[in-house]
């Protein structure tokens, strides 16, 4: 689909990949971007129109989708990273991490995908994460199980949004300069208007999957290896091997 004369709601349009999404939007000629937030007041990009969306509470999402009944393109944004781990971590940091990335995505999709299909089909952007592939040592497997089970999602919503023309791209990115970068980290960076060019470019080429960064290249690649060749007695002391 074409950014131009769309209608966008962005889910954590008041900071990080969000703001960013909702800027390009606006500069490829969109028609009008819902930037929605748990608390609209923090939105500050001019331009949009700033809605109040938790996309953990099913009544909060109800009610935006009976505002921005125009749209034809969701972008699914809104995040969390506790860094939770499985085993010696609290529950309630894994609990909200799903009841974020997998349930608010799903909260989301479920109640826009018939305005959508209304509008003619439109488009689904899922800005995941190439730890929907892997988990290391100081990440935090919380969020990696939760960035799985959105990836999955995403596949399924493919599927049951096809017969409806709706076009859904997941977009697959190594670490983004936001504040969810984990303290101390050494490795490579993209700028949020590099991921978001990036799917916004795959979206109007048509694809339903976009690799933002070597690094999801990479690890997408070794999901077809024995897992010895990625999970390297290196890696399981907390290092990344090259990519």
């Amino acid at each position: 689909m074409k950014v131009a004369g769309s209608v966008a709601l962005v889910t954590g349009a008041n900071r990080g990949l969000g703001r960013a999404m909702a800027a390009h939007l606006l500069e490829r000629g969109a028609a009008k971007v819902y930037a929605a937030a748990r608390t609209p007041s923090q939105v500050d990009l001019p331009g949009v129109e700033a809605i109040q969306l938790d996309i953990t509470d099913p009544e909060s999402v109800k009610a935006a989708a009976a505002i921005a009944t125009d749209v034809s393109l969701v972008v699914n944004n809104a995040g969390i990273s506790t860094g939770a781990a499985f085993l010696t971590d609290q529950l309630e940091g894994v609990r909200r991490e799903m009841d974020t990335l997998f349930y608010g995505t799903l909260n989301v999709s479920r109640a826009f995908a018939p305005i959508l299909g209304a509008n003619g089909g439109g488009g689904m952007i899922n800005i995941l994460s190439a730890m929907s592939w892997f988990s290391y040592n100081g990440g935090g497997g919380g969020y990696s199980a939760a960035k799985a089970a959105q990836w999955s999602l995403t596949n399924s919503l493919r599927v049951e949004l096809f017969p409806q023309k709706t076009q859904v791209v997941g977009v697959l990115l190594g670490m983004a300069d936001t504040d969810m970068v984990p303290e101390g980290w050494t490795g490579p960076l993209l700028t949020p208007a590099q991921v978001v060019t990036a799917a916004l470019d795959g979206l109007e080429a048509g694809k339903q999957e976009v690799l933002a960064d070597d690094w999801s290249a990479y690890v997408k690649a070794s999901l077809a290896k024995d897992p010895a060749e990625f999970y390297t007695q290196d890696y399981l002391n907390g290092l990344f091997p090259a990519a």
